[in-house]
């Protein structure tokens, strides 16, 4: 493990929570001066940590707890029917494995994804800066898997591959397929990625039991999720 008692990490002051509209948020930051390294990223990842561009962040709320770091584990997961559906739906799809970099390809999109399916979330409108400073950051450790249909790019998700599981950064797709499914279907992918790459879990960011836009999360089972500093496991 990483010497994490020698790390410096930032509070922020109290502000707007983008997820639950009554409450305020904290949000703890690892010292930007601290080298993004893998392995310090694997271990924060045990404690909930998340990457947002160039920062490694977690709620640190006062009043409120509701935001729990969730993962699956890759070998212990079990597809549903319906997520066998969406496997078999997607399988005309070809994945080809980018480094992070900005095309207008990407960010069109990216683009179109925002502004139809997240026109009332905090990345509204998108702009080439904003999607360069969240997601376009040259990491080792950072890919962007490409999801193809006879050329053309349906999805991008973005993934950070580290030595303890794949980290489910964002994923962004073609909102007029949506009988694809393909924010699913890029989770089932990087499963089966993990799978390959025999690591241990899909970390997916934060499930909110009281938010709509995240109850998708727990549909994969097992799921585990980090409980007063425990992970748990929901069958």
């Amino acid at each position: 493990m990483t010497e994490l008692a020698r790390l410096k990490f930032y509070a922020t002051q109290p502000h707007a929570c983008s997820y639950l509209p009554d409450e305020q948020a904290t949000t703890l930051f690892l010292d930007p001066s601290q080298p993004m390294d893998a392995s310090v990223y694997a271990d924060l990842s045990e404690m909930g940590f998340r990457r947002s561009g160039d920062h490694l962040y977690r709620p640190h709320c006062q009043r409120c707890s509701a935001c729990v770091p969730a993962r699956i584990p890759a070998e212990a997961f079990a597809p549903t029917r319906a997520q066998r559906r969406i496997l078999k739906r997607n399988a005309d799809l070809t994945v080809h494995e980018r480094a992070p970099r900005f095309t207008e390809e990407y960010f069109d999109l990216y683009r179109r994804y925002i502004e139809q399916r997240h026109a009332d979330g905090d990345m509204y409108p998108p702009s080439r800066e904003q999607f360069s400073t969240f997601l376009v950051r040259e990491l080792a450790f950072s890919r962007f898997f490409e999801f193809r249909l006879a050329g053309t790019l349906l999805a991008v998700a973005v993934t950070d591959i580290l030595p303890n599981g794949l980290s489910a950064v964002y994923t962004f797709y073609e909102p007029e397929q949506e009988q694809r499914s393909l924010g699913r279907f890029a989770i089932l992918w990087q499963i089966g990625e993990a799978l390959r790459l025999e690591l241990d879990a899909v970390y997916l960011g934060y499930w909110i039991k009281n938010c709509k836009k995240m109850n998708y999360k727990t549909q994969y089972r097992p799921i585990e999720l980090l409980i007063n500093q425990r992970w748990v496991t929901l069958n």
